[in-house]
């Protein structure tokens, strides 16, 4: 039988008014972080916790089950409890709407992609017209009906997040914007050639649980928030000419910003 890597665990501390279970959990969690346990690892079984904390195998399932809520391990039937492999954080850089990455014909997301060294692809795309939610048609200036670009993007072919982009039919109807490929530099770049010159990016950001429909569509694991991130881009006349409906997997993302101090 496996034994517990010396070192890995401590014991447990009888003055402390915290749970067992949550005490447990906590040097578990603690040995994931300093690496004592790996990414793919196999977590002592239930049987070695119990023998190396004295405690009921109750006690050590609500320990595993905190760590698996919190999305750091997963349990396979028959086989045990595992580190789950974190994937690739990626930098949500402030500059990636930069019109220098728009003129070198790259995306925003092919532009994070480069900068993890990952490669990026896109599925479930649809474009189409359809009435936007009370919310967007504010944003837009009121329009009754948009044109919509739903799709979802994968990094080495994990999903991280969906999106949906709104634009008014009068600037978008007929253009290239419409069709699945808006072509190098993507949507921003046919707007600016449409003379839509871009002036700024308004955006809102939010963290919450995922709902049941987005687990599915980013594949989270339990326990992982998402960044809901929602932006206006804004032409130099001042119109708003686009409205991006964003949600993240909040595990593969770190946000990142420079901001003026005048």
């Amino acid at each position: 039988m496996p034994v517990i890597p010396s070192g890995a665990l401590g014991a447990l501390d009888p003055t402390s008014d915290r749970a067992v279970f949550r005490q447990i959990a906590d040097q578990l969690r603690e040995a994931i972080d300093k690496g004592r346990f790996s990414e793919g690892d196999k977590l002592p079984s239930e049987t070695e916790l119990v023998e190396h904390y004295g405690v009921s195998r109750m006690t050590v399932r609500n320990s595993l089950s905190v760590l698996q809520g919190e999305g750091l391990v997963f349990s396979e039937h028959g086989k045990g409890v595992f580190v789950r492999p974190r994937p690739p954080v990626r930098r949500l850089a402030s500059d990636r709407f930069a019109r220098r990455h728009r003129e070198q014909g790259k995306s925003a997301f092919t532009v994070e992609a480069d900068a993890a060294g990952s490669h990026p692809t896109v599925d479930n795309l649809e474009v189409k017209e359809e009435r936007p939610s009370q919310d967007i048609a504010t944003r837009l200036g009121g329009p009754r009906r948009v044109l919509a670009r739903h799709r979802r993007y994968l990094l080495d072919g994990r999903p991280v997040e969906f999106a949906t982009s709104y634009l008014p039919l009068d600037i978008a109807r007929g253009t290239q914007i419409a069709e699945p490929n808006p072509g190098p530099g993507g949507i921003y770049a046919r707007l600016e050639e449409l003379g839509h010159r871009l002036d700024h990016f308004e955006e809102e950001i939010r963290a919450r649980m995922p709902a049941p429909s987005e687990v599915r569509t980013l594949r989270l694991a339990a326990g992982v928030p998402v960044i809901h991130l929602i932006r206006t881009a804004f032409d130099t006349g001042g119109r708003a000419v686009e409205v991006c409906d964003t949600v993240m997997a909040a595990d593969a993302y770190v946000l990142a910003y420079q901001l003026p101090a005048t």
